[in-house]
């Protein structure tokens, strides 16, 4: 039944998606098929073991592979589509230009019917169109070319790009000193903005070219990211209040039974629901703290609730510009690990607390679920292992529920932390890569765990997209940091990864 709605809700998800879509036409439509071919072998295996029909293992692997080379296809064409179009906008915003130029609009009359037109023109236009971007007026080209010189940033070449510009060239000089020394001629030239007097009207970015040579791409403010919306605060809380629920009934489940249907239990379920909440609390805490160090804005988050273990974690996007990619490592690893203490020290209490009569009563092949759980398990517990059944603490419960959420947010996909984590310390291709591997394997996973289902639909939908380019993105986090990332990455798969049955003989977990 839970697979069949799973299903069910996918398949609304690619409908939306389509939707969407439409509106942005070729382009549009192909990226929906990207989505469409990247869950089509889940889609198809579970909509098969629903009518109860099963795949063998060569089967889903060859499905897999089949998408996984699709997709690649289709995105490289894609990113080809879209050079083409912005190639095409820019000569037509060239055209038009000179077209205006040659215009006689001096008299009052020209000017009235002209703007008639245009408020005709708008107000014919649907609300699904893409609205026209305005090319960077010529007095703010001739400022922002003028801050660049031989002693920071040569220019070779520039290329009217939407709304600013893009700056071909060559770099002179440590790339962070650069970033601000330009940055800094910028506002000094062009002004700040009208609206906001504290930001400037213009924001420079050094990114790596498709060539793997330094760009400057310099965009008006008014593209940085955008304070949540009100309609998107109440989506939170909403979000909030259903995850507060789902931990309350993940409570229930581990004593037994529903809580929903038996609420006059709350006091039973509230200790084990507090536990989950206080994981949660400190991971977006974590994040929080880092990020105002950094002076980032964050926006709240959107808990994503599920009944199994009360929640994934939560969604939290950036309100603010990053200035490099050692800032989007620091916010990034802070909630794991925030979040990754208090569910290890919840762990490690609870196993010191465990003893004969204790709440919890395991089998002990449940402790071969995890490398680092059993590991630790097997140290503190010792011979209690080799007993069919264990007595627990709720603490190891909640220690392990914890390590888990953490686990699941730490894998290198899109915008999850672990993905932040791979995109701050290898780089955007990189990080691209690792995220359709991370979806593969979360496919994979799914013929075992549904679990991993959800999770996969969640990170396929809300969170497959990289983060955007922070101002400098050629210097790379320091080794301390690179090798931080390295130790979250090794935890997150010795939580997630079993035992197997002889190395869990040989640490005594079992018979």
């Amino acid at each position: 039944m839970i697979t069949a709605i799973t299903v069910l809700i996918a398949l609304g998800f690619l409908g939306w998606g389509f939707y969407r879509a439409r509106p942005f036409g070729k382009l549009g439509l192909i990226a929906w098929f990207q989505s469409v071919v990247l869950i089509a072998p889940w889609l198809l295996f579970f909509s098969l073991s629903v009518v109860g029909i099963y795949l063998n293992i060569v089967g889903v692997l060859f499905l897999f592979v089949l998408s996984t080379g699709l997709y690649i296809y289709l995105g490289n064409r894609l990113r080809s589509l879209a050079q083409d179009e912005a190639i095409a906008r820019r000569a037509t915003a060239i055209a038009d230009a000179q077209d205006a130029s040659k215009l006689d609009i001096s008299t009052d009359s020209a000017g009235s019917d002209a703007t008639q037109s245009t408020a005709e023109s708008a107000a014919s236009t649907p609300d699904t169109t893409v609205p026209d971007l305005v090319p960077i007026p010529a007095d703010d080209l001739k400022a922002i070319q003028s801050i660049f010189g031989i002693d920071t940033f040569f220019v070779t070449e520039t290329i009217p790009y939407q709304e600013g510009v893009i700056l071909r060239g060559n770099l002179r000089g440590d790339a962070e000193a650069i970033v601000a020394q330009l940055s800094e001629r910028l506002q000094e030239k062009v002004g700040v903005s009208e609206t906001n007097p504290q930001q400037p009207r213009y924001r420079l970015f050094l990114v790596e070219g498709q060539d793997g040579k330094p760009v400057v791409i310099v965009l008006p403010t008014t593209r940085d990211p955008q304070p949540s919306t009100p309609v998107q605060k109440v989506v939170a809380g909403l979000l909030l209040l259903a995850t507060i629920a789902a931990s309350l009934e993940s409570g229930g489940l581990m004593l037994g039974f529903d809580f929903f249907t038996a609420p006059n239990r709350f006091a039973e379920v509230l200790p084990l629901a507090a536990g989950i909440w206080g994981v949660l609390a400190a991971h977006e805490i974590g994040h929080w703290v880092v990020a105002r160090r950094h002076n980032v804005r964050l926006s709240l988050p959107f808990f994503i609730p599920t009944w199994q273990i009360g929640s994934f974690g939560a969604v939290t996007r950036f309100e603010s510009v990053l200035p490099n990619r050692s800032v989007l490592f620091d916010i990034a690893v802070a909630g794991p690990a925030a979040g990754g203490v208090v569910s290890l020290v919840m762990l490690v209490t609870g196993l010191l607390l465990s003893h004969q009569g204790s709440l919890f009563q395991l089998p002990t092949e449940f402790f071969q679920g995890s490398i680092l759980v059993g590991t630790l398990t097997r140290v503190v517990l010792r011979e209690s292992l080799q007993q069919p059944i264990v007595d627990v603490h709720p603490l190891v419960i909640l220690g392990w529920l914890g390590l888990v959420i953490t686990a699941l947010n730490l894998l290198p996909a899109g915008q999850l932390d672990g993905g932040r984590i791979v995109q701050a310390i290898y780089g955007r291709k990189i990080a691209g890569r690792t995220t359709i591997g991370s979806l593969i394997v979360l496919g994979l996973a799914s013929i075992v765990n549904p679990l991993a289902l959800y999770w996969a639909i969640v990170v396929l939908f809300l969170q497959r997209e990289l983060e955007r380019p922070s101002q400098n993105e050629l210097t790379e986090p320091d080794d301390t940091r690179a090798a931080l990332g390295l130790l979250a990455l090794f935890l997150m798969i010795a939580t997630l990864l079993p035992l197997t049955p002889s190395l869990a003989g040989r640490l005594g977990i079992g018979n």
